[in-house]
Parts: C-alpha cells; structure tokens; sequence
C-alpha cells in the first residue's frame, strides 16, 4: 500500500486538474455566449441601419417634394411675366439670370434628391437585409464548427486525464515493488549477521553431540537464507517490471500533455481567430462596406451635383454688371430709350431764315454775349469738375460700403464639443451685430449726401450744355476771327489773381476767406460741403482779381458756403497744384502704412521736396483746417468729411489711373494731413513765413446769417437782353436754389 501523504498528493494533483480543466470548459461556454451575444449586435445593427435609411428616405422625399413645390411656386410667377419672352433669347438681365438659375437649382435639388430616396430605399436597405441574412446564417454553421472543435479539445483534456491517472497508479506500483524489494534486502542482511554471531558464541562439547549439533544448524540457516533469497528474486523480478510499466506509463503522459497543450494552444490562438474570421465573419464586413460605399457614392454625387448648380450660380454671381444690364434693357425696350427726332426749326408767318443773324446792329451783341458765355463757362467747368470729384469719392464710399466681404459664414459651420457653443456661434449671424444699425444709418446719411452732389452736378452740365451749345453756336456764326477776341477777356482775368498771389507769402485771397471763416464760421454747418450762391461767388472771386479784398473788416454780410467756395474754387483753378503729380505715387504709398506716426513722418519727407512757397501755404491751410475739424460737432465736418471736400481739389489723380479707387487713397491722405500737420510741416523756425494763429476767443465770431444761395447761368448779366423774351434772357435771369445738405459723416474702408 502507498502511504496516506502520497496518497493525498495524487489527490491533490487529480484536484488542480479538475480545476484547470472546469476554467477550460467554462471558457468554451462563454464563448459561445459572447458569439452569440456578437450575433445579436450585429442583426440589431443591421436593422437599425435598415430603419434609419428607410427614415432618411421618406425625409428626403419629402424634401424632395417641398423643395419642388417652392420652385414652381415661383416658376409660375415667372412664366407670367414679361422678362420670359426675352429668356428664349438669352436677353436676361443678370440679377433675373440669377434668380432663374437659383429656382433651376433647387429644382435639380428636388430631383436629386428623389433619386437619392429611390436608391435607400430600393438599393442599400436590400443590401443590409441581405448582409443580415448571411450573418445569421453563417453564424449557425460556425458555431457548429465551434461546438466540434470545443467537443474535440474535450476529448484531448479527458484522455491526458486517463494517461495521467494510468502514469499515477504505475508510478505507485513500482514504488512498492522498490520499497518490498528494501525490506527483503535488509531481512537478508539481517539473517546473514544472526548466523555469523551465532557460530563465534557457540561452546566447545564432545565431537559427536557437536558435530550433530552444527549439521543442523547449518542447515537451518541454509534453509533460512534460501527462502530470503528467493523471496528477493521475486520482488526484484516484480520490481523491475513495474518500474519499467512506470516509465512507459510517465512517457505517455509526457507525450499526451504535450500533445494537449499544443491542442489547447492551437485551439486558443489559431481556431478561435480562424472561427470568427473565416466563419462568423465571412463577407460581413465586405458587405457592408460595399452597402456604405454605395451610400457614400449616392451623397458624394448628390453633392457634385449641387457643386455644378452652385458653380453655374457663382459664375452668374460673378457676371453680375450693371453697366451690361444697362445695356441689355436698353436694347430690349429700344423704342422707349432711343433719343427722340431733333426740333427743326418752325417758320412763323412765311419767316424762313433759320441761321443766327450775325449782322449789324446785332453783331456787338452776340459778341458780348459769346464772351460773356466763354467766361461763365470756364467757371461753371470749374465748379461741376470739383462737385464731379467730391460726388465720385462720396461714391467711392458707398461702394465700400455695400461691397464690404462680409458673406463668409464659415465660423458658423465650425462645430465644437458642445451643442451650447455651437448654437451661440450660429446665433451671431450678421443681422445681429449691433454694428449693423449704425452702418446702415451711416450709408443712409452718405446716400443722402452723394445723391445730392449727383443732383448739383447734373443740374450743371445741363447748364453747361445749354450754355455751350449756344457759346458753340455764335462761335460758328461769328467766325474764328471773334472767337479769339472772345478768349482775351478769360485770360486776362485768370492772369490777374496769378500775379497778386505771387507778390505776398499767402495769396490775398486765401488769407482773407480763411480769416473770414476762422472768424464767423467755424460752427457753419456743412461748411466747404454746401453749396454757396453762384452770383455772390462770383462776385467775390471777380473782386479779388482786380486786386480788392471784398471780405476786410469786420462785416459779417456774406454768405459763408459762398466764401467756402471761393476758397476751393481758388485752389482748383491754380496753374500749379499745391501737390504736384510729380510726388503723387511718393504720397499715396504713405497711406498704406498702418500706423499714423510713422505715416505722417513718411509724408513729411516727401513734402519737404516742395519749394518753400508751397510749404508755406500748405502749413497755413492744413492748420486753419485742423482748427476747424475741432468744431465737428457743431459744423459736421470732421477731418475725413473735410478730406472728401478737399481732396479732388487740392490733389487731382493722374491720367491713366482709376479715378475712383485712388480717390478714397486721397481722401485718407488730405485727412491724414489734417490730422498730423504740427508733425508734418516745419514750423516757424525751422521755415519762416506766415503761420495760420487761431486769435482770440473763437466763439465770439461764430454766428453765421444764412443767406439765400441763389445762382444764374450766366454771370454778367446782358444789358442789352431786356428787350429779349427769348429762353436765354430767362436762364439768365433765373436763380438756382441750393439748399443745404443733411451732415453726413463718412467711415473710410480702407
């Protein structure tokens, strides 16, 4: 028999075993279970995909019909016009090609968007009850190939069990064999010594009683030592015998375990992996991806489309132009825009002349007339060019305005963690800004004030063509010979202010209307913006010439907008600008320095090329403007507002540049001037000559009367046009009212 504590050690060993082989089998059924479990996720997401596709179907066809019903609404309105006749023409103006385009779009949308809810419904949710039919199925059959391998792997875990429990119980055979075999050796050992002390005690007797004696002992020994030694023989012999089952027994257990582990590891690593990517797996994922893919293609082309309708829109944006328009209405309501026949001349009562009569006693007359009209004219010219570039900067303005980029929405798109910023991002759209109110009112104001300078411009090149046409027409009649006599007058006046300007620092002129202005009105309203009286204009202007000072004293009896525009109109007329062209590009590329120190020491540099005289006057206009920019509150000219007054006049744009875009560089550049001009021009050390002093208390002069602002096409009044009733003795006669403009302050965009 084995002993208890070997006995409780197989025990053990059989225990652990049990153990390790229950973790196996509970392993292999928890398989199963998370096989199943994956089965069930995988048909469940199938058919929410089924569903949500399906619900994105009827979504998009619903759309789809909204959208058609939005595009017919208005289809129907533009069948109904007019403007559809002309579209079989391509005759469309371009705001109306692009409405038709924007409803074609979303026409094309509504069919997309049909074709996109056909092919869910009839093409990708078949493909996912598809997939989820072949999964189901092959999963059955791999969780039968999964229950064979499991059912194998068992077979192998119970037969290592039986070649253990073989090699346990040869093991302990041979044990016992080894341990009986021991004792039988030692019982050997034992009888040999026994008989050994027996002969050395033995005591000498008679030769007969001792011979007898020995011959039996001997042979009780013999006998003895015979039977161990046989027993010894048959325990070695069956102790070699189960020692050698023993070791047949270990070696099969050596080659069963390791022919169970590598079962076991083959099952976990290859089988497992193999089960679910060659069974359970099987054109699942290829499916799907080839279901997504098809969905991918559906929206990707849905939105190509979209991109070719928006690109066509973008190119009809783009093509958006006014002067084309123009154009196009024009030709297409030809009948309604075409000049009308001239006026031929109507003979009354058999009066057939129908030429001027350029003959005594009426000669001196057209004579004086045709001077008087070439000398109203280069006035007028004058004047209508300036309001002409004051209304181009003002236009300028406006359309910075309304082209400012402000249609990028991408930071609405831009989605972040949280549902609450996204919908704060969105929220800021830009009617919300509060900038937009004051924007608006801002554009309003400079509306206002451009469509008032287009309205003054206009009313004077009508005047101009009527004048010219009738200064044309005596030219003709009298002959070239009296039209050089016609232009003698117009240069000896422009050549009288030209010497008195350069026998003093600061020309009469300038010095006395500023001086009258820094007096009384500084708190003008609208001050170099409106309009004075054409007459009293004139007649300040013509006393100047001949060397008078109209405004000396302290007379407050003149119209302030009438002194305002002599002033502009002196520096308009100058044969030699006060900025020269030469330095024009030198002067606008200081506008584009960002900083307004740096950029009024750039314009510095460039001014203090100019000769002294210039400068002189330069520092002396710039301050009294600088002085009266501080009033802006109460004149509404601030220096922006004064920089669009004086920038056509003081700093023309050369030939060969867009009149209008660099106007706005001007504009900034005059205000820049104003702002800066003590870092500007030298100062009376540096440059002697007069300085502009702003006096005394400037509140005291600052009343200013508002006079009537009349003007008459022409200038000299005809002494000899009383007896006239024709319609030049009237124009000459008829005074223009020119009211004042509401106070507009302009926002650069530069």
């Amino acid at each position: 028999m084995t002993s208890p504590a070997k006995f409780k050690k197989d025990k053990e060993i059989i225990a652990e075993y049990d153990t390790q082989v229950k973790e196996i089998r509970a392993q292999l059924v928890e398989q199963l279970k998370c096989l199943d479990q994956q089965c069930e996720l995988r048909v469940q997401l199938l058919q929410d995909l089924q569903d949500f596709f399906r619900k994105k179907a009827e979504i998009e066809m619903d759309y789809s019909r909204n959208l058609e019903k939005l595009a017919e609404r208005f289809l129907a309105k533009t069948r109904s016009t007019k403007d559809q006749q002309f579209k079989k023409d391509q005759n469309v103006l371009s705001p109306v090609n692009c409405w038709n385009l924007l409803l074609n779009q979303v026409k094309r949308e509504s069919r997309d968007h049909t074709t996109l809810s056909d092919i869910y419904l009839n093409n990708i949710i078949p493909r996912f009850v598809q997939v989820s039919e072949d999964s189901g199925r092959l999963f059955k059959k791999s969780k039968e190939v999964g229950l064979q391998l499991q059912e194998d792997l068992m077979k192998v875990l119970n037969e290592l069990y039986t070649v253990m429990k073989t090699y346990h119980m040869y093991n302990a055979d041979s044990i016992s064999a080894q341990s009986k075999l021991k004792e039988a050796e030692k019982q050997e050992e034992k009888q040999i010594g026994k008989s050994v002390k027996q002969e050395d005690k033995q005591t000498p007797r008679s030769p007969d009683s001792t011979s007898n004696v020995k011959f039996e002992e001997k042979h009780v020994r013999r006998s003895s030592v015979k039977k161990i030694e046989k027993m010894k023989e048959k325990r070695q012999a069956k102790y070699t015998e189960n020692r050698l089952k023993a070791i047949k027994a270990r070696n099969e257990y050596l080659l069963a375990l390791e022919a169970t582990n590598a079962s076991v590891f083959k099952y976990y690593i290859h089988d497992l992996s193999d089960l679910i990517d060659q069974c359970c797996d099987l054109g699942y994922h290829a499916s799907l991806n080839r279901a997504l893919r098809t969905f991918l293609s559906a929206e990707l082309n849905l939105e190509q489309s979209k991109h070719e309708g928006l690109d066509a829109i973008e190119n009809a944006v783009e093509n958006l132009d006014a002067n084309s328009d123009k154009q196009r209405l024009m030709e297409m309501y030809n009948n309604v825009f075409c000049p009308p026949m001239k006026f031929e001349f109507q003979p009354h009562m058999g009066d057939m002349e129908s030429q001027l009569c350029a003959q005594q006693p009426v000669q001196s007359e057209l004579v004086q007339r045709c001077q008087q009209l070439q000398s109203r004219l280069s006035t007028l010219k004058i004047e209508n060019e300036e309001v002409k570039k004051t209304m181009e900067a003002t236009l300028q303005t406006i359309q910075d305005i309304v082209t400012i980029e402000d249609f990028d929405v991408s930071d609405c798109f831009q989605y972040s963690n949280s549902m609450e910023s996204v919908k704060s991002t969105v929220s800021e759209t830009f009617m919300s800004k509060p900038s937009i109110a004051k924007r608006r009112a801002n554009q309003q104001e400079t509306e206002q004030f451009y469509f008032t300078k287009m309205k003054e411009y206009l009313e004077g090149r009508n005047l101009i063509t009527k004048l010219q046409a009738k200064h044309d027409l005596l030219q003709k009649t009298l002959g070239e010979s009296q039209r050089t006599d016609c232009s003698i007058a117009s240069g000896r006046r422009s050549s009288t202010i030209r010497k008195q300007d350069s026998s003093q620092a600061i020309p009469l002129v300038v010095e006395s209307c500023i001086r009258f202005i820094s007096r009384h009105g500084l708190q003008h309203e609208g001050i170099f913006r409106v309009s004075g009286s054409q007459v009293e204009v004139n007649d300040i202007k013509n006393a100047f010439e001949r060397g008078e000072d109209p405004l000396a004293g302290d007379q407050n009896d003149h119209d302030m907008d009438s002194i305002a525009g002599v002033l502009k109109l002196y520096f308009r007329g100058l044969e030699h600008p006060l900025f020269p062209k030469d330095i024009f590009h030198d002067l606008i590329a200081c506008v584009t320095m960002d900083n307004l120190q740096e950029r009024a020491l750039h314009v510095r540099k460039v001014l203090l090329n100019l000769p002294k005289t210039t400068l002189i006057v330069m520092r002396y206009l710039f301050a009294f403007l600088n002085h009266l920019s501080q009033f802006s509150e109460e004149n509404m000219m601030d220096p922006y507002n004064l920089a669009i007054c004086f920038g056509p006049t003081l700093m023309s744009v050369p030939e060969g540049h867009d009149q209008v875009s660099c106007q706005a560089h001007v504009n900034e550049l005059i205000k820049t001037i104003i702002i800066q001009h003590e870092n500007i021009f030298p100062g009376p050390r540096e440059l002697e000559g007069p300085v502009y002093s702003r006096g005394g208390n400037t509140e005291d002069y600052c009343e200013s009367p508002h006079g009537e602002r009349a003007s008459t096409e022409d200038s000299v009044p005809d002494t000899t046009a009383e007896h006239h009733t024709s319609d030049d003795g009237k124009e000459r006669n008829q005074s223009q009212a020119a009211s004042e403009e509401p106070s507009v302050q302009v926002t650069t965009t530069d």
